[in-house]
């Protein structure tokens, strides 16, 4: 079938009845309750965005010469790799880069599939290879809506996972007969759980495993309905008081939700397995399938589209009480500048300089991405804090729709909490937006999220350190001190 439509992608939801918690209770129907309802419609709009600009957004499946989505397109050129990305961006500039897994992030990973699908037929599994190639079809031609899950539990993390003290209560292999491998156990972080087709189970990109943890150590695709698979889901930020859309602007549109994963006793298909109990595999699959890179090409994406809009609130929020004139608030706006141009020099860089692959694909310059994502959740607190400063304690005196719609004090709110040239309707309808970026339950868990995107950003500091090319900068210097010709005393 062709990409699917808004309309489509909520009738799947709702057919596939998953089993998601929230607040303790069994949701009957996430399509209509009102946690969910929201971030859904975002997501239906996704999808019909694909229709409504198939130029920009669709092309032709190479094996059902059917209009499927662009995200998933294999770029074979360098030119492709950036049709592909404006395609993203298309995506992105309408969730303001506030949903970090909308769509496109897990479609790189399946598109690469398509291609070095050979990666995971190694050793004795030839078999996994053809899964691999299979799915990622599959995945492309019904247009599925993917969560994934990297990590198991935070227990112990000074032991490996088969050293500790309840090893089996992380995800693990329990049996394996005729129709596929039984699993039970629990993984984190599923965001988008409780509003996606089907989960990806993959190793991590940051932490490794030895062959201790081989019977930890899979990747898989099912069905989110899949039975003795549960979601428990994180309390929800949507507060569906008032006009959600004047009191949590972007909170009640973008959040996603993210979830436990409860395997219990789950069958998962001999042809949904791509890796089992294979740690060095899992170890390896992201890197050497350039999965890692097209996925940060859609990160950096992301991460410009939100600097963008982060920006543009700021600059909003300066103008609207004239305080744009004063040289501290210049200088702070000037950080949120200077890193969106350093993040799009990077992107500039990452597409130009990008080169086939063994697999066929045409890859970006991992340099380049690679120290993206090392510096942006290290300045993303920074701009949010900047605009909570700017903001003062203006982000606190916001009343709610409520106040205003009410006979007795909004107009004397709408005149008290006027701005430079802005009605106080209009200038806390914009400082609400400022604070549900920054400040609310929602904004508070985007710096949470960027901070630790792809992992602990030290620990990913410390790689991006230990792989850098230091020896010709090291060799440099002594050369320098070589040309001095200075004699060297006798001691």
């Amino acid at each position: 079938m062709p990409a699917k439509t808004g309309k489509q992608y909520i009738e799947r939801l709702k057919a596939a009845n998953n089993n998601v918690y929230l607040h303790g209770e069994r949701v009957e129907d996430v399509t209509t309750h009102p946690k969910f309802k929201g971030v859904i419609e975002s997501m239906a709009k996704l999808y019909d965005m694909q229709h409504d600009n198939p130029e920009k957004m669709l092309y032709t499946s190479p094996t059902t010469g059917d209009k499927v989505s662009k995200t998933f397109m294999v770029p074979e050129t360098i030119e492709q790799l950036i049709e592909r990305r404006e395609a993203i961006m298309e995506w992105q500039n309408y969730t303001k880069g506030l949903m970090g897994r909308a769509p496109d992030y897990l479609n790189a990973e399946v598109m690469t599939m398509t291609k070095a699908f050979e990666f995971y037929g190694q050793g004795e599994n030839k078999q996994f290879a053809e899964n691999a190639l299979r799915y990622a079809e599959y995945a492309r031609e019904n247009d599925i809506t993917l969560t994934h899950t990297l990590i198991h539990p935070q227990v112990n993390r000074a032991k490996i996972q088969a050293e500790q003290e309840d090893a089996n209560m992380a995800l693990h292999v329990v049996e394996k007969n005729d129709e596929g491998v039984v699993v039970s156990g629990i993984r984190l972080l599923a965001t988008q759980a409780a509003i996606t087709d089907e989960i990806f189970v993959f190793p991590s990109t940051v932490v490794k495993s030895g062959a201790k943890d081989d019977p930890y150590s899979l990747a898989f695709a099912i069905p989110n309905n899949t039975d003795g698979l549960k979601f428990f889901s994180r309390e929800s930020f949507v507060y569906g008081e008032g006009e959600a859309n004047f009191n949590h602007p972007v909170g009640s549109k973008f959040e996603e939700g993210d979830a436990i994963v409860s395997f219990d006793h789950v069958l998962v298909p001999w042809d949904r397995i791509f890796i089992l109990e294979d740690s060095d595999l899992c170890n390896k699959a992201f890197a050497e399938t350039n999965a890692v890179t097209h996925m940060t090409h859609q990160v950096v994406a992301k991460d410009i589209a939100k600097t963008e809009f982060l920006l543009g609130v700021t600059l909003k929020l300066m103008d609207s009480i004239g305080i744009d004139g004063f040289q501290h608030v210049q200088d702070k706006g000037t950080e949120i500048m200077l890193t969106l141009e350093a993040m799009k020099s990077h992107l500039y860089k990452a597409e130009h300089n990008a080169k086939l692959d063994k697999w066929g694909m045409m890859t970006p310059d991992f340099e380049a991405l690679n120290a993206a994502r090392n510096y942006f959740p290290r300045v993303y607190p920074r701009m949010a804090e900047i605009l909570r400063i700017l903001g003062a304690s203006g982000l606190m005196g916001i009343p709610t729709y409520e106040d205003f719609n009410n006979p007795e004090i909004g107009a004397q709110l709408n005149r008290a909490l006027q701005g430079k040239n802005v009605e106080g309707f209009e200038r806390v309808q914009l400082f609400r937006l400022a604070w549900d970026m920054t400040m609310s339950a929602f904004g508070s868990r985007q710096t949470h999220y960027e901070y630790y995107f792809f992992g602990d950003p030290v620990k990913m500091g410390m790689a991006y350190f230990n792989q850098y090319d230091k020896e010709p900068l090291m060799k440099s210097v002594d050369d320098f001190l070589a040309s001095q010709n200075v004699k060297r005393p006798n001691f």
